[in-house]
């Protein structure tokens, strides 16, 4: 439950910011907040739900582009999500996958991601 509010509290923070990096947890605590809250507010108004999806609109594109950076991809490469069903498997796929260890041209790594991890020597060199 702190990751939840944690993710959450930090995307509406930067509601705005499309620079820096945002880790897998991050990202999924805020997109299930999102469903949720949507999902609660079109059962008392649709024209309250519309005016939730719109606020949230811009935090859901910074999260996004930060999370496409952590992988070392652009953030407009969430255009993507307006090709349907190809572009959405494309962006669900890259949103699952870890991103870059250590930093990367969009900035350090997220708080709480592995440093980049050692690369073992071939068997005979040292």
């Amino acid at each position: 439950m702190d990751d939840l509010v944690k993710a959450v509290k930090t995307c509406l923070n930067k509601y705005a910011d499309f620079s820096g990096r945002a880790a897998r947890p991050e990202f999924w605590w805020f997109w299930l907040a999102q469903v949720v809250l949507s999902v609660v507010v079109s059962m008392v108004s649709q024209t309250l739900s519309g005016l939730v999806s719109l606020g949230l609109l811009l935090p859901s594109l910074a999260v996004g582009s930060r999370r496409l950076h952590d992988l070392g991809k652009s953030g407009w490469l969430q255009l993507l999500g307006l090709i349907p069903i190809v572009g959405w498997i494309v962006l669900i796929y890259w949103a699952t996958q870890p991103g870059e260890a250590g930093a990367n041209k969009y900035g350090d790594a997220p708080a709480g991601t592995p440093a980049v991890p050692a690369t073992p020597s071939a068997p005979g060199q040292q």
